[in-house]
């Protein structure tokens, strides 16, 4: 497995420690408001950002989230199709480059979310987590838009994107809603459950059509994670190592070796379905001196590096005894 970390485009700190801790690769994200270029499907943003990583010893593994706006694809306004070439575009400069991995998601209107960013951890580290109050069930109440009207404009979306990254030796990996409910702020959802991800699935076999398993957020569905990464054994092609406590309306971050997962038994599972992909460690708590936790401080990231590294580590010796 190679140890990825999420970096930003503009070399920094976090750069230098990643290289430090033993990562070998990398994804950025290349939205226009964090890099203050055209978004990647310009093809000299994604050659500089190519360039910025091999120069500092790392591979570029893929883009993840949303590399410009997506708001017409997701809510099918007018427009989407200018819009859904753009991407088409980005995946053949992502193939001409060898970049080879798209972590992507189809939450419309809001991404990932939480409403509470000052939970205590352990030692009185700062963690962020979710919880359905009053304000949010009030919100539900007033729908924005349908799920199955998502599924609509998901499954015409990647119609028209799949073939493309197929010929340019792209793989798609599709994120699970975050948090995982069924509707938020009265935006419908459609992948806050395996059922949901299965469909998806079903819509092709495309080696091309694969998964990033953030194995926190099916916890938080109630699901057998194990079971799942059995299941799903071909299609997961990046690794999202997180962990909480609670369930999909109430939960928190922890550290990566203080939540529900068994950690250990998640990597030997990896090691046995032959998963060979990259695995990065995500939303981990603020530590001492960093403040509110936002789930990207370099702190609280560099423990669960180590931590990561070293289940790799213990799981490799135990496989060659």
């Amino acid at each position: 497995m190679k140890l990825c970390m999420f970096l930003p485009f503009e070399p920094d700190r976090r750069w230098k420690i990643a290289q430090q801790a033993g990562v070998t690769c990398a994804v950025v994200k290349l939205a226009p408001e964090l890099t203050h270029r055209e978004p990647p499907f310009n093809i000299e943003t994604l050659r500089e950002a190519k360039k910025r990583f091999n120069n500092a010893g790392l591979e570029l593994f893929g883009l993840e989230g949303d590399q410009f706006d997506m708001t017409r694809i997701k809510l099918g306004l007018e427009g989407r199709n200018e819009d859904i070439e753009n991407y088409r575009k980005m995946l053949r400069n992502m193939g001409e480059l060898g970049i080879p991995f798209l972590c992507y998601n189809f939450m419309v209107g809001i991404g990932w979310f939480r409403n509470r960013t000052k939970i205590q951890e352990r030692g009185g580290a700062l963690t962020s987590g979710f919880e359905m109050d009053e304000t949010l069930k009030k919100e539900n109440s007033v729908p924005k838009i349908e799920s199955k009207t998502v599924w609509e404009h998901y499954q015409y979306f990647l119609e028209r994107i799949l073939p493309v990254a197929e010929k340019s030796g792209v793989r798609l990996g599709l994120h699970p809603d975050d948090p995982p409910i069924p509707s938020l702020k009265g935006y419908g959802r459609i992948f806050y459950n395996a059922e949901g991800v299965r469909k998806a699935l079903s819509l092709s076999s495309s080696y091309s059509h694969g998964l990033t398993f953030c194995q926190a957020n099916y916890l938080a569905m109630g699901e057998n994670v194990p079971a799942l990464i059995r299941e799903w054994k071909d299609r997961i092609g990046f690794v999202h190592f997180r962990d909480i406590r609670g369930t999909a309306d109430s939960f928190i971050e922890t550290f990566h070796d203080n939540g529900a997962n068994d950690m250990a038994e998640l990597i030997r599972v990896y090691r046995e379905i032959g998963f060979n992909g990259a695995i990065r460690t995500d939303h981990a708590p603020s530590m001492d001196g960093e403040g509110e936790a936002t789930g990207y401080e370099i702190l609280g990231h560099l423990f669960a590096l180590g931590y990561l590294k070293g289940l790799l580590d213990n799981d490799s010796k135990n496989v060659q005894k």
